[in-house]
């Protein structure tokens, strides 16, 4: 069964960057899925990356394309004035 992750940057032989909570069951889902399709918001050159910060190995990536249009959502504390 394929699977598709969201990464935030990858290089082109497939190591994958994650960032926060996606971390959590990326790794996992990747070794346990037959093809591992992956999205990330940059894509780089193959070698750039730092091997010591790299999550998911290319060996368990088949397929990698760069995203478009991402929007940072950003959340907005509001509060209210005193009285």
């Amino acid at each position: 069964m394929p699977i598709l992750l969201l990464a935030w940057k990858g290089d082109t032989a497939g190591n994958l960057i994650f960032k926060g909570t996606a971390r959590n069951f990326n790794p996992a889902m990747a070794g346990a899925a037959k093809i591992t399709i992956a999205e990330v918001e940059e894509l780089v050159e193959a070698g750039t990356l730092d091997p010591n910060q790299i999550h998911i190995p290319g060996i368990f990536v088949q397929r990698i394309f760069q995203g478009e249009k991402y929007e940072k959502r950003i959340e907005k504390r509001t509060v209210r004035e005193k009285k």
